[in-house]
């Protein structure tokens, strides 16, 4: 795949929807980072009938710390792993607290150091909460840079690293939620819809779909 090919198609993904953003609410970094850290194997609405529970009553480091784990495992138990997600959120509430004056860091080593938080999740709320160039890559992405060769590579940080030299620069803020909600509405895992792709005509996946 050439970079002409590669700026139409962020061109048109960018046409088909102008502000892209997550499909998981949230009103703080704080949300974010609670609700990204219980996104791991859930789906987004499955979070977000959980958190909208969990932060009328919560919503903040101190907060959820004063529910204490099994308090807050009320409230996530809808949730895959909801055990160790509460466990690893009181954690990091607690060094949120002791090293950060309760905020959440903009930077990705003190984002990384949290517990439950790795490089996928301090990419999504370095690009999301504040507004950093960053590329989560997570199954989806990972799919969609593989089969359309935007970005082809053989392990997670192989396609974000070549994401970020391909993606142009004025496309860069917003790439991560194209290829996501691609992947999730279109370029889904069993039969793409390639019928209804947008970019149909410039991915180079060679066993195109179509009803």
């Amino acid at each position: 795949m050439n970079q002409q090919k590669r700026q139409e198609i962020f061109s048109r993904l960018q046409a088909h929807n102008p502000k892209p953003t997550t499909e998981l609410n949230y009103s703080t970094p704080f949300e974010l980072l609670v609700a990204v850290t219980l996104s791991a194997q859930a789906t987004d609405k499955g979070v977000n009938k959980a958190t909208t529970k969990l932060f009328a009553v919560a919503n903040t480091p101190q907060a959820i710390l004063d529910l204490g784990e099994e308090g807050l495992k009320k409230y996530i138990k809808t949730i895959g792993l909801f055990n160790s997600k509460a466990r690893h959120i009181i954690q990091a509430c607690r060094l949120l607290i002791e090293q950060h004056g309760g905020e959440v860091p903009e930077d990705r080593a003190a984002l990384e150091a949290l517990p439950g938080v790795g490089r996928k999740t301090a990419n999504v709320i370095l690009n999301t909460a504040f507004g950093q160039p960053t590329i989560a890559v997570d199954t989806h992405i990972f799919r969609v840079a593989n089969r359309t060769r935007i970005a082809p590579g053989k392990t997670v940080l192989e396609v974000e690293k070549k994401l970020m030299k391909f993606v142009p620069d004025e496309f860069k803020q917003d790439a991560h939620h194209w290829l996501i909600l691609h992947g999730r509405y279109t370029c889904v895992a069993r039969k793409p819809r390639c019928g209804s792709c947008v970019i149909e005509d410039l991915c180079e996946y060679k066993q195109k779909v179509y009803e």
